[in-house]
């Protein structure tokens, strides 16, 4: 009977940028990625790892500037235990390749070959590294195609999808049935896949998983009806797994390891009470300098409602690593009621003005919201 336990993770992308981050914010989003590489080190210790691999990804591309790289390989030199990387879509082994300068990192090995690696006697790891940043054949089945059925337990590891995100062939599409008859006549044991950044287990033997992205890097959408995106992304899996002559035992363990959350929402507001339900949802995040939040409202307002509503998410937005509009679906109308506008101390041409740019408002009309907005608060302040 042969025994092991190692850390499964990809998509680590070190060197990331986004773009709707400030710089004071992109430092801390830069720092955090490094403490998710930290803290799966710290929970190989804890559990007892033999290794650690990274299914692709590891970089965020080849030619990182000089400070981000020195930052990124220190990070892999302090992990406690063996880390095998493997090169994927945006950091592939080609001539300059910054796997180049993981050589003289003694705990790293790059899966830059398709044979079969001995970790230790009774355990193997099998790669498919990507060598161009799009493949031309399913590298999966090219990594299995020469090999056995063995006794000792050995691990894939591969960077990609299992389905075309068009839905038209793809020539390197990763066969499914093909891993999973190949975890049945005991050639693999287990499938360390990368690419998709959100966890999630595939096929139907429970040995083919996407970890995840440790750290998250995109936004888990929550609009109604359209619910999806990175979903379940700031994840480690531990892989325990056992096998002997005449049995195979699997246990895949996910393990919270990343600190940020990207999320956008939808909201639908009418009235005063919408707003508010709308302005603690905001309140309610915990850890607002690690979470990023693009929204999109829907529905007409009235003056005073509109003010609240715009006082309080101006008040919100410094406290974010970003709170931001997402332009294209906003649909907010401001609409007074007429015992708004009759309640304006204004009278004559101002009073004309006033409510010429409410109807114009309630049309869509971006401006004219904004300008009777700033007249309702001037006359309410006056």
């Amino acid at each position: 009977m042969s025994d092991l336990t190692f850390i499964h993770t990809s998509d680590l992308q070190l060197g990331m940028t986004r773009k709707f981050l400030p710089p004071e914010a992109q430092s801390r989003f830069d720092e955090a990625r490094l403490r998710a590489v930290a803290r799966i080190g710290e929970l190989a210790s804890e559990r007892g790892a033999e290794f650690i691999v990274v299914a692709g990804d590891v970089f965020e591309h080849n030619s990182l500037q000089a400070l981000t790289r020195g930052r990124a390989l220190e990070a892999l030199r302090k992990l406690p235990v063996p880390v095998y990387l493997l090169p994927g879509n945006h950091d592939p082994l080609v001539a300059d390749s910054i796997f180049r300068r993981t050589e003289e990192i003694p705990n790293v090995t790059v899966l830059g070959t398709f044979e079969p690696i001995e970790v230790r006697p009774g355990v193997e790891i099998v790669a498919a590294p990507l060598k161009a940043k799009k493949a031309a054949e399913d590298l999966c089945a090219k990594a299995l195609g020469p090999l056995e059925p063995t006794e000792a337990i050995r691990v894939l590891v591969a960077h990609g999808q299992v389905e075309a995100r068009t839905g038209e062939f793809a020539p390197d599409v990763i066969d499914l049935p093909n891993l999973e008859a190949s975890l049945a006549d005991r050639t693999i044991d287990y499938v360390a896949l990368g690419d998709t950044h959100s966890t999630r287990s595939l096929g139907t033997s429970g040995r083919v998983w996407f970890s995840g992205s440790p750290e998250t890097t995109d936004f888990f959408d929550h609009t109604p009806g359209v619910a999806g995106g990175e979903v379940d992304s700031g994840n480690a899996l531990v892989v325990s797994l056992s096998k002997g002559q005449d049995t195979r035992e699997i246990e895949v363990e996910k393990v919270p390891v990343g600190g940020w959350t990207f999320d956008a929402l939808f909201f639908d507001v009418a009235d005063r009470r919408d707003v508010d339900a709308l302005l603690e949802r905001l309140r309610a995040y915990p850890e607002k300098d690690r979470t990023v939040v693009k929204y999109a409202i829907k529905g007409t307002l009235g003056l005073e409602d509109t003010r609240r509503l715009e006082q309080g998410i101006g008040d919100l937005e410094p406290l974010f690593a970003s709170l931001r509009e997402r332009a294209r679906l906003m649909d907010l109308h401001l609409e007074p009621g007429d015992e708004e506008l009759e309640n304006l101390p204004l009278s004559g041409f101002a009073a004309s003005a006033a409510r010429e740019l409410a109807a114009s408002a309630a049309d869509g009309d971006a401006v004219a919201r904004d300008a009777i907005n700033v007249l309702f608060r001037l006359t309410s302040e006056a």
